[in-house]
């Protein structure tokens, strides 16, 4: 699928007003869902409209929203949705940024727990990662910008602030506000029949506490997404690779709960791995990096490999890029690694036996959703019906040691932030499913009032650091986007290896006051 979107944009500022009429028509355009659109995502002030552009076309779907806005411009209240709940979440105010919030609002530690603790907030929107709520708003007193540079690690139930919003951190993740304490309430489980404790519309206080007989919540345990004894075991893990995972076409239309899309990060190359043992587009597969596992057959199977970063080898043997071969009962498939790319993916005929989780057989790392592969693990084979093996020649050129990936304008395009995205070749820093950092020279960076995050796009904070963002990102942020990597280069940005070099070439086109402009739907023009 080719993903592409638009944001409705209601406002500029956090409201309740504004608040209301993005969540009037995410209601009446999710109750008319047509199947092409992907996903939608409600901020505070917009509303994000995803959709295949293999399947229709922004005109089609422009059209469609149109005529659900007279839901969202007429009566719709004073709320986000149908009036919420009061939730009451017990704080500990132990975070590590409470001083230094003190010192630079003149306030004491004392006055600034008082005054964050003092408002009724209004949950506005649920996202970034799984329940995490995004409330407001926050006293002009407390108001201060995110961090120049997000961490990489915030504690799990961190309670921060950033701007006029306040929120908590249901998962541990990276993240870029001011952390003053800790919830004690879980936010987010996935095993429980509502994933998430707060929902746009939901009323909720902190009650400050102290002491330690008020134990902080441990991680939920992980939703399993495969069968602990299949019906019809496949393959034993004898060993497992850096990071082996399930994953199938991806997990839409759960933005507004913050679930990641997941899915593979390299989905011309899942869909090769597919193709050549017969399974339909989208059929679980295994998503490996870097090191591949050792496996053992428990059956004969037909299986495929195609990507980078690593060379499969059956009976010892190893076999020809991009192939399928058979797998007898009781031979072992091992990986070993290469220099080029990151990403393989391996699929077996009939597709891998799973627990699909809100439609999806994808792991999600930072939601719990599943895990990656441990010894002694075993997958079952599934009962699909494989249709006649696609034999053509594999077109998948591999990555060089210097990546060059086109770039569109974002929703935050400037002429100064493509120009230093282009102006020298940067350098992979880290890497992992949520996205790419990367250093080199010096970005344009800044901040929003919190909106969608677009498959592919560039962020960049206010320190200048630009950063690539993959299936699993978070689906609500608050940093600039000032470009997104062309849909047809996602595949070689998901091969990138640590030290990579990666070379942007912008792709633009018209005055740049417009670049940004093809990012917001007109509700009375014509696309």
């Amino acid at each position: 699928m080719r993903s592409e979107g638009f944001y409705v944009v209601f406002g500029r500022v956090i409201g309740r007003a504004v608040g209301a009429q993005v969540h009037a028509l995410y209601r009446a355009l999710r109750a008319d869902l047509p199947p092409a659109v992907t996903d939608l995502g409600p901020g505070y002030a917009t509303l994000y409209v995803e959709y295949d552009a293999e399947r229709t076309g922004r005109t089609e779907v422009a059209a469609w929203v149109r005529r659900h806005l007279r839901a969202a411009q007429g009566g719709a209240g004073t709320g986000c949705a149908d009036p919420g709940r009061t939730v009451e979440i017990p704080v500990r105010y132990d975070g590590e940024d409470l001083a230094d919030v003190a010192a630079r609002t003149g306030l004491d530690p004392a006055e600034v727990i008082r005054r964050h603790a003092a408002p009724t907030y209004h949950a506005y929107a649920v996202g970034f990662t799984p329940g995490f709520p995004f409330l407001g708003e926050v006293e002009e007193a407390l108001r201060l910008p995110r961090r120049a540079t997000p961490r990489l690690a915030v504690p799990l139930n961190a309670v921060a602030i950033a701007g006029a919003q306040t929120c908590v951190y249901p998962l541990p993740s990276p993240g870029g506000w001011n952390l003053l304490g800790t919830a004690l309430r879980t936010l987010y489980d996935p095993n429980r029949p509502e994933p998430c404790l707060i929902a746009p519309g939901d009323t909720v206080r902190f009650v400050p506490v102290e002491g330690l007989y008020h134990p902080a919540p441990t991680l939920p345990p992980v939703r399993p997404l495969w069968p602990d004894a299949p019906a019809r075991p496949a393959l034993r893990v004898e060993k497992p690779g850096l990071l082996d995972v399930l994953v199938d076409a991806g997990r839409f239309r759960q933005a507004q709960v913050g679930m990641a899309r997941s899915g593979p990060l390299d989905p011309r190359a899942a869909g090769l791995a597919n193709r050549l043992v017969g399974n339909p587009p989208g059929t679980p597969l295994l998503e490996l990096t870097l090191l591949g596992p050792a496996l053992t057959a428990l059956r004969d199977l037909r299986v495929a490999v195609a990507g980078f970063g690593m060379t499969a080898l059956a009976g010892g043997q190893p076999m020809p890029a991009h192939s399928a071969f058979r797998l007898r009962a009781g031979e072992t498939l091992r990986f070993r690694p290469t220099a080029e790319g990151t990403r393989s993916y391996l699929a077996v005929a009939g597709g891998l036996d799973t627990l699909p989780f809100l439609g999806s057989s994808s792991v999600d790392l930072t939601g719990r959703v599943g895990r990656a592969l441990r010894a002694g693990d075993v997958l079952g084979v599934g009962l699909l019906a494989p249709t006649v093996p696609d034999l053509s020649p594999a077109l998948l050129p591999p990555p060089g040691a210097e990546v060059r990936l086109r770039l569109l304008p974002g929703p935050q395009a400037s002429y100064e932030a493509l120009v230093a995205l282009a102006s020298a070749p940067f350098t992979v820093r880290e890497q992992d499913r949520m996205g790419v950092r990367l250093d080199g020279p010096q970005v344009p960076g800044g901040q929003v009032v919190s909106e969608a995050t677009p498959h592919g796009a560039v962020q960049v904070t206010p320190a200048g650091q630009p950063i690539l963002l993959l299936g699993d990102r978070g689906r609500l942020g608050g940093y600039h986007k000032p470009a997104v990597i062309h849909p047809d280069d996602l595949p070689l940005a998901a091969q990138l290896r640590p030290n990579a070099r990666v070379v942007f070439r912008p792709l633009v086109s018209g005055p740049p006051q417009g670049w940004a402009r093809r990012w917001v739907l007109d509700p009375q023009g014509e696309d």
